[in-house]
């Protein structure tokens, strides 16, 4: 018991890991730049911030940084060759209508709510779920602002039980987000923490390499509006935990 205890944070234990430009990643910058080129010339209009998150995905490991690019670019074309996912190749997962999109936390950074308890395997299995994954990260992306580059999720696990405990759903949330949005993720906040969702988690954590898993927030029920409301404003927090915005579902969201 002692282990699943120490995984949830209170306000005070929860801080933020600051990115900081230096020198030798600026180094490792060019050197991964000039061996992508080598690559395939394509990757000259990857712009710097795209290969800065790539970079400290592998801890400035430029070689390895660039074995994670070449395959984020054949992922991409083949996966997404109309540049976007549409409603139409989505419309199971859509309906499960277990995903919104509001407001910006402290730092600038859009959130997030899924609802974990709304999420059932549909006839479309795993590949539309895929589907569904860049759908959304692509909404929250293309709302982060200049000057940040990662988004805020609240997952809300209220309610979460077998019927929603998707292994090969979980694993491919983690591929995607950790394989092809490298450094997007500024913090996940799960929150109304069932029991079931904890053995999933055993199961499924040691999927998760040690810079996404860092930024995962299991939030104690008794300070679930004062841990919100360290990263998040009140008029930017969901009505539903005390705020005062409107949760939008993400395929409605501008």
């Amino acid at each position: 018991m002692e282990e699943e205890e120490d995984i949830f944070h209170s306000p005070e234990k929860v801080f933020e890991e600051k990115d900081e430009t230096n020198d030798e990643e600026n180094k490792r910058l060019g050197l991964l730049r000039a061996t992508l080129e080598e690559k395939d010339s394509s990757c000259k209009d990857l712009d710097d911030l795209t290969l800065r998150r790539f970079l400290r995905a592998r801890d400035l490991h430029a070689e390895k940084a660039s074995l994670m690019v070449m395959k984020y670019l054949t992922w991409r074309r083949t996966f997404v060759p109309k540049g976007s996912i549409s409603e139409s190749e989505i419309p199971n997962e859509i309906a499960q209508n277990k995903m919104f999109m509001q407001g910006r936390d402290k730092q600038g950074r859009p959130i997030a709510v899924v609802f974990g308890s709304r999420h059932f395997v549909c006839k479309g299995g795993v590949d539309e779920f895929r589907r569904y994954l860049v759908f959304a990260l692509d909404k929250l992306c293309s709302r982060i602002p200049d000057g940040q580059e990662k988004f805020t999720i609240i997952g809300d696990l209220q309610g979460y039980g077998y019927c929603n405990s998707d292994f090969r759903g979980n694993l491919a949330a983690v591929s995607i987000l950790q394989d092809y949005y490298p450094e997007r993720l500024g913090k996940l906040y799960n929150i109304h923490v069932p029991y079931i969702f904890m053995k999933m988690w055993k199961i499924v954590s040691p999927f998760i390499d040690k810079n996404t898993r860092k930024k995962i927030v299991f939030v104690e029920n008794k300070k679930l509006r004062e841990t919100l409301l360290e990263d998040i404003d009140e008029s930017q927090l969901p009505e539903i935990y005390g705020g005062k915005m409107q949760l939008v579902p993400i395929h409605m969201a501008s």
